[in-house]
């Protein structure tokens, strides 16, 4: 009995050393791999908390010298941010930040180019498409209507279309061109929520080209997201 079980077991044992020479170097790269895939994993995980750490460092120097109204030190904390971490939300929020405190500074190239990298690299639609919008105001301020008509001809999220459409009514009425303006402008009031204080300001510009939106708008088809996108608009977002 003793002899019988000692020739399965060498039997058994035989037929494992076949399988491991067999598959035994697939088996072994296939674990490495799966173990390697894991540390990767970690590592980045752990990369991008750091990365977001020292990313919301500099935003909140942004923010800081923002309120303090000093605007060179905004301009070199956004700079600093921008480089080092251009890829994270909160140099996207900076960069919104800082375009708003150099304009409020006279420094309205430096707004534009704020703007400008924001709605080139940001990877949010929603904060390329407040960049494009607040840019293309500058750019109407500065009478430069083939800047303005380029970014208001991109392609922006639906709960901007309407701020969109108002924008580019602001030019064309800026252009001279009366009807084509009050197209778009009706496309806004048509979009906004009633609730919006907005639409109070695009009805007086309805009124002023001799048009009372009351009687040829439909419902509003974007409601709440619109709202919020209005005061997006105006305002950066606040930090994740």
């Amino acid at each position: 009995m003793a002899k019988q079980l000692d020739l399965e077991e060498q039997e058994q044992l035989d037929q494992l050393k076949h399988f491991w020479n067999q598959y035994g170097n697939l088996i072994t790269w296939v674990l490495i791999a799966v173990f390697g895939a894991v540390a990767a994993w970690n590592g980045w995980q752990y990369w991008q908390r750091s990365q977001a750490v020292q990313a919301s460092a500099l935003y909140d120097e942004v923010e800081r010298f923002s309120q303090a109204n000093d605007a060179q030190r905004v301009e070199r904390a956004f700079a600093d941010i921008k480089d080092k971490f251009g890829g994270t939300a909160y140099a996207q929020q900076a960069g919104l930040l800082a375009a708003k405190t150099l304009q409020a500074n006279n420094k309205s190239d430096a707004a534009k180019a704020a703007l400008s990298w924001v709605a080139d690299k940001s990877s949010d639609p929603g904060y390329a498409a407040i960049a494009r919008l607040r840019l293309a105001g500058l750019q109407l301020d500065a009478k430069a209507f083939d800047e303005a008509a380029k970014l208001l001809s991109a392609k922006f999220p639906p709960e901007f279309e309407a701020l969109a459409a108002d924008r580019r009514g602001d030019l064309l009425l800026m252009q001279g061109k009366k009807p084509e303006a009050k197209a778009e402008f009706l496309k806004t009031y048509k979009g906004l929520d009633e609730r919006d204080e907005y639409r109070r300001l695009v009805e007086v510009k309805l009124n002023s080209l001799g048009v009372d939106p009351k009687e040829t708008a439909s419902p509003a088809t974007v409601a709440a997201p619109v709202a919020a996108a209005s005061t997006a608009a105006s305002e950066p977002k606040a930090k994740p």
